[in-house]
């Protein structure tokens, strides 16, 4: 029996939360925004208006009323944001106790095993929830229903705002395959000008490719994107109170300043590696591979990863692969932006230590002396506070650390 999944999706939510307590600006363009006079002041979320005239998430501010010089800006409270997710989910598990969020104004859920108690019909039940969020929330919902997770998200992607899509057996083929392959999921835009190279412009055209030529062009994830595009996902929709596994570890941060310089990147880097190590400690997990991020003034970014030659979770090792990465990336005096860390290719602590011995037992004593040092200041840390004691080059200038935007 075919699985029952709804993706919901909560239309330009951060701007629709603000405007419940501003509907004179409902009519007006508007979008929600970082400080406009720091270097963190870009678009989170725009009204339906501010689309119209081409206002896009995640460009700057001065780009947004470049195109629309009358555009509204107001502040963030992700607090309330939180909280509002929080209520929004609480009337999702009315339906099923499968909800799985994705990210903040996103979910899933499996009405499969609940169905026969609400009426039978999903697209009815998809119709209720849109009325209950406008009703209840004030929020307008995008629903899409589907056999498994990857179609239920595109139907939802489908039709903006406060709309149904049904996305079925009899009808997927003639709904999904002439979309452009940039619409599935996991499909970011360095895979999608990949794709484009070879002819591969739509989710039709993914699915016509043999599924080992895409594996031998992307790897892993070429194989499961041909099995998304011909509707072959069986991926679980999970409770959101069962753990998800970690699939990485990362920081990054916006500078007040552009770097320039080997020393500062140097620094930069450090303080970001002492926190990813940091928390890999504390989760028990090992990096198998590390990735850099680097963003210029103009928001290019440029990233690269490379395997280890054995799982770490020491500052000084994350450190030195991060400044080769970053050394592939960035040459003097281009100025840097921001930049983001991220420890990938985890491993559990006991699946480490035999690699480790494995392929490093000549350091063994180094590396026993590194963990000795790492795991002292993680103590001096948890008594003394995150600031009580750096990690060589990591004792600069720290600022508050914020995600990349």
């Amino acid at each position: 029996m075919d699985r029952i999944i709804l993706h919901c999706d909560l239309n330009s939510f951060y701007a629709s939360v603000e405007l419940r307590d501003h509907p004179d600006l409902r009519d007006v363009p508007t979008a929600v925004c970082g400080d406009p006079t720091s270097r963190h002041g870009i678009i989170l979320a725009k009204n339906e208006p501010a689309k119209k005239f081409g206002v896009q998430t995640a460009e700057t501010i001065w780009q947004a009323r470049k195109k629309c010089p009358g555009l509204v800006l107001l502040p963030p409270h992700h607090s309330l944001y939180r909280q509002v997710s929080k209520q929004v989910n609480a009337i999702y598990e009315q339906y099923t106790d499968l909800v799985e969020p994705f990210g903040i104004d996103e979910s899933w859920l499996d009405l499969t095993g609940t169905l026969h108690l609400l009426g039978g019909d999903a697209r009815r039940v998809a119709d209720q929830l849109r009325a209950r969020m406008r009703q209840e929330l004030g929020l307008t919902l995008s629903v899409g229903v589907s056999f498994n997770k990857v179609f239920a998200k595109l139907g939802s992607d489908y039709k903006k705002p406060d709309a149904t899509t049904v996305i079925s057996r009899e009808n997927w083929r003639d709904i999904v395959w002439p979309l452009p392959v940039g619409a599935l999921l996991y499909v970011g835009g360095a895979a999608r000008r990949l794709l484009n190279q070879f002819g591969v412009n739509t989710i039709g055209d993914l699915a016509a490719c043999k599924r080992d030529a895409l594996e031998t062009l992307m790897g892993k994830m070429g194989g499961q994107l041909h099995d998304y595009a011909n509707g072959l996902d069986t991926d679980p929709v999970r409770s959101r109170y069962e753990a998800e596994p970690v699939k990485s570890v990362g920081n990054g941060t916006t500078f007040p300043q552009n770097l320039t310089t080997a020393e500062q990147l140097r620094n930069g880097i450090a303080v970001l590696t002492d926190s990813v190590a940091t928390r890999l400690r504390r989760a028990g997990l090992y990096a198998g591979g590390v990735q850099v991020t680097v963003r210029d003034p103009q928001f290019h970014d440029r990233s690269r990863q490379a395997q280890l030659s054995a799982p770490t979770h020491l500052i000084r090792e994350l450190t030195a692969a991060a400044m080769d990465l970053t050394n592939q990336l960035w040459k003097p005096p281009a100025p840097v932006r921001a930049l983001t860390v991220t420890a990938i290719h985890l491993v559990p602590a006991g699946e480490a230590y035999e690699q480790v011995d494995l392929f490093t037992a000549g350091a063994a004593p180094q590396r026993e002396k590194l963990e000795k040092i790492e795991a002292a200041m993680d103590r001096l840390r948890g008594k003394y506070g995150a600031g009580a004691i750096s990690y060589g080059v990591a004792r600069s200038e720290k600022k508050e650390e914020d995600p990349l935007p």
